[in-house]
């Protein structure tokens, strides 16, 4: 059966972690961030618009460079 405190746990997992979704056509890419992650320069590929684009991420919020 499931415990209330299972439960729990895996809803404040998934509150701390998101997916990365592309600046340009909104898609879901390969990518899950989590509460703590930063990202300085990195090149974010998205499958569905096939476009690279370099992003800053901190706090959940992506900058286009």
């Amino acid at each position: 059966m499931y415990d209330v405190a299972d439960s729990k746990k895996k809803q404040e997992i998934c509150d701390q972690q998101k997916p990365l979704l592309c600046p340009r056509c909104g898609g879901k890419t390969r990518l899950n961030l989590r509460k703590d992650t930063e990202l300085k320069n990195f090149l974010l590929f998205c499958p569905k618009c096939k476009q690279e684009t370099l992003v800053n991420v901190k706090d959940f919020k992506v900058i286009t460079i």
